[in-house]
């Protein structure tokens, strides 16, 4: 079964990292959660990282805020593929935690989603995963056919109630 961990700087931000929970786990994806930071735990989160793929964990989704360094801290010690989901802090929307994941030096890369966007950086795993195991391919496909069903109804709604 394929595995996805999903770290979060604080507590605070399992109200967000929540959604890409439960998308990994629709698609039948297990997940690893923790709280570990890149600055008040540092070795701890090292660590993770160092052994994540012994663990089978096979993408990283690391969520953070303000400085947001959790998610290149992490990528520094594995090859596996790390998401960086930035979280909306108090300070500027949320566009400094952005620009901190998304500004990575050469070398280090960090996939990087909207500022909140969860289910976004989940499903990103999942694409990262469909690589290897073709029936999450067929449950992408199949995801994508839904929300294209639900935007028709929608619209086909609304044309009925403008008429």
């Amino acid at each position: 079964m394929p595995k996805v961990g999903i770290l979060m700087g604080s507590i605070s931000d399992l109200d967000i990292v929540r959604k890409s929970v439960e998308v990994l786990k629709e698609f039948g994806i297990e997940v690893e959660t923790r709280v570990l930071s890149a600055h008040r735990t540092p070795y701890e989160a090292a660590e993770y990282a160092r052994t994540a793929e012994e663990r089978g964990v096979e993408v990283i989704i690391a969520a953070a805020g303000k400085a947001a360094h959790l998610p290149g801290v992490l990528a520094a010690y594995t090859v596996l593929p790390v998401i960086g989901l930035p979280i909306k802090s108090s300070m500027m929307d949320g566009l400094d935690s952005l620009l901190s994941i998304v500004q990575m030096p050469a070398g280090i890369p960090v996939a990087t989603v909207a500022v909140n966007g969860s289910e976004n950086a989940a499903l990103l795993a999942v694409h990262i995963l469909a690589m290897r195991y073709p029936h999450l391919a067929d449950r992408l496909k199949e995801y994508r056919r839904s929300m294209a069903e639900r935007v028709h109804q929608q619209d086909s709604k609304l044309q009925e109630e403008i008429l």
